[in-house]
This record gives C-alpha cells, sequence and structure tokens, in this order.
C-alpha cells in the first residue's frame, strides 16, 4: 500500500500555523474539531452515511496505528507549524513505506502493529498552537513525589494501591485507551438509537456515551472512565466526560501523571472520509495543568477489523511477585540489620548494561 494514498492525492501544502487549519463545529467547552487528515489541504468532499435511525454512522473497528512518527509534543524549532515540510513528508513517508515491507513478513506478536499510511502531521497537541503542553501545576507536582510508582518505578510496594490501574489490569483510562502504544490499539465503535459504545482493545474497556439528553449522575459518584454525555452537532459527535477519579492519567499506558477528579474531557469523534475518522480531545484540569490543551489524530481501520481478546488478569503474577518480593527484601533488611550490617533498599529497576534506559513517560 502506498501510504501516500490515504484518501486520494497527498496535498502539498505545508508549514501551516493552527489559524489556517480546517476546523468544524462549534462549542463553548472546548476548540472546535481540527482536522489533521487532510494534511494542511483543503477538506475533501464527503458524505457521511447515516444509520436507520438517522444519527451519522461511525460504526467500524478503527485504530491509531497511523499516528506512529508523531510525537505528542511538537519540536520546539518547528514552532507554530502543524505540518511536515515537503522534505520532512517525504522522509516521513519513506520510513512507514519500509515499517510495511518489514511489518509483512515480520514473525511475532506485534506482526500488524505497524503504521501504513503516513501523515503530515507534526504533533498529537494542537492546542496551544506550538504543541507543547501546558505546565504542570504545584498542586501536580506533590501528587507526582508521592504517586510515581507502578512497574516503572521503584515503589516502595506495599499494596495493591502502589501500582497502576494498567499495572492492575483494570483500564488505561480515556485518553491513555486511544493513544497508540506498541500493540493492541483498535477502537471499535457501534451504535444505537440514543447510544454510542467504544470498546477498547487492550484492557478491554467499553464505555457507553448516551446521546439522548439525559443529565450526568450525581458528582459524589467518580468512575474510572467519568460519565460521558454525547450531542450531535452536524456530522459531529461531541461528548462531554465527568465525575472522573483522580487514579488515571493522561499517558498512553497510565504510568504518567495522575490527573485529578476535577478534570473533564471534551471530545470530538467525526467521519472526515471514507477511512477516516478525526479524533480530538480536551483536556480542562486546572488542578494539573496550567491550562487546557487539545490532542487531534485520525484513526483509520484496524487491519482486520476485530478487537483480539486481552487477556491481562488471567495469569497476571506481576502485582504478587512484587508484592512478595518486598516482603522478601524487608525480611532481608531486618536480618542484616540484626547482623550489624545497614544498607538501601535494593532498587527494583535494574538498567541493562550498554542500554541507555527508557525515557519515563511525563503526562
Amino acid at each position: 500500500m502506498n501510504p501516500r494514498a490515504l484518501i486520494g492525492p497527498v496535498f502539498a501544502v505545508a508549514g501551516l500555523g493552527i489559524a489556517s487549519l480546517s476546523v468544524s463545529g462549534q462549542s463553548q467547552s472546548a476548540p472546535p474539531l481540527v482536522v489533521t487528515a487532510y494534511n494542511g489541504g483543503a477538506p475533501i468532499t464527503y458524505t457521511v452515511a447515516r444509520t436507520p435511525w438517522g444519527d451519522p454512522d461511525l460504526q467500524g473497528v478503527w485504530s491509531s496505528d497511523d499516528t506512529a512518527g508523531i510525537p505528542r509534543e511538537r519540536p520546539k524549532d518547528l514552532g507554530n507549524n502543524l505540518y511536515l515540510s515537503e522534505e520532512a513528508f517525504a522522509a516521513r513517508v519513506k520510513q512507514v513505506e519500509n515499517g510495511v515491507k518489514r511489518g509483512e513478513t515480520d514473525i511475532g506478536s506485534f506482526r500488524n502493529d505497524f503504521a501504513r499510511r503516513a501523515f503530515r502531521q507534526t504533533s498529537l497537541i494542537v492546542d496551544p498552537p506550538d504543541g507543547i503542553m501546558p505546565a504542570v501545576t504545584p498542586e501536580a507536582q506533590k501528587r507526582r513525589a508521592s504517586r510515581d510508582r507502578g512497574t516503572f518505578g521503584d515503589g516502595p510496594f506495599d499494596t495493591t494501591e502502589d501500582f497502576t490501574l494498567y499495572d492492575r489490569c483494570i483500564t488505561r483510562g480515556i485518553v491513555g485507551s486511544v493513544l497508540r502504544v506498541v500493540y493492541g490499539n483498535g477502537n471499535r465503535i457501534v451504535q444505537a438509537p440514543g447510544m454510542v459504545a467504544l470498546s477498547y482493545e487492550m484492557i478491554h474497556d467499553t464505555r457507553i456515551i448516551y446521546t439522548d439528553g439525559r443529565s450526568h449522575i450525581g458528582q459524589p459518584i467518580r468512575q474510572y472512565l467519568g460519565d460521558s454525555r454525547g450531542r450531535w452537532e452536524g456530522d459531529e459527535l461531541v461528548v462531554v466526560t465527568t465525575n472522573l477519579t483522580d487514579k488515571t492519567s493522561i499517558g498512553g499506558n497510565g504510568n504518567g501523571l495522575r490527573h485529578s477528579d476535577k478534570m473533564v474531557i471534551t471530545e470530538r469523534f467525526k467521519r472526515v472520509a471514507p477511512e477516516i475518522i478525526q479524533y480530538q480531545f480536551t483536556v480542562d484540569d486546572p488542578v494539573t495543568y496550567a491550562r487546557p490543551f487539545t490532542m487531534s489524530m485520525p484513526l483509520t481501520p484496524l487491519d482486520g477489523a476485530v478487537l483480539l481478546p486481552y487477556d491481562c488478569h488471567e495469569g497476571n503474577h506481576a502485582i504478587p511477585n512484587a508484592l512478595s518480593a518486598e516482603r522478601a527484601e524487608d525480611k532481608a533488611i531486618e536480618a542484616d540489620r540484626t547482623n550489624g550490617i545497614t544498607r538501601s533498599r535494593r532498587a527494583i529497576q535494574v538498567p541493562v548494561p550498554n542500554r541507555p534506559a527508557a525515557p519515563a513517560e511525563e503526562n
């Protein structure tokens, strides 16, 4: 497959700032939709199909695999340019073409988890215009210091609460469930009158988004995926989620900085081409971030069009093994102390020789 042939001809417009992007829909709670799928060019003419009851049809199995190579934050030297130059885009196209050749002949668990289309986007963050994540508040920094744990940290591991919800096979959160990771990037959308169901491949969560006008549940009720209410603005589905906990994060696998329970997420879904849904979310959490920010990305059909089973709890010995190892270390420290040896606790994470450590997930 030619990665340039995503929706017909690839548009040659490059270096556009956010002020000149294609947008659709209006909302008082979040910025309008930024359609990055057009690669900075003019919108294509596309008529969205309708369900038998008249709603725009978003149904299908979609994936964020094709966002590979698009960083969350934009390199500073690109400034407010949301699109790559011709030269840089050609390099990305070549990279995707090479990835397709490798991926189609790979043998192993990740054989089909690769990008097949190249997009010109320079960052997933489209607002602020410079593509940089807003600063973290002092209050959030305090939370980071006391909660930076889980299998990517050094503990201490005293209870299951010291592990992320991802480690415990519970959820990756709304944002983490869509952002691309190494595998399991499928998202299935099913619709019925008055509701939309969104299922995630990894950790197999399903959200029910009501579009029948009902109000949110009571504020004291908190849920890992919050309480989602949707409305149709023309061909666009706008979803506002409240009633979240402070147990998930914005990171792809839920290992980054935790947001607060005051966060509100506004999502936008619109089918902008036969094989593309533009997906966008705005995070508004004044307790954690200095200002709201927005990410937008194209979702394309998942290869095979089937969400694979994700057996996570089954046979998962990571949590009990980590806890039992920590208790063994407790006993070893006490035994050494009895013998007159005072030492620090052994680190959980041991760097692999001659191999750089993986970068920490900041948000």
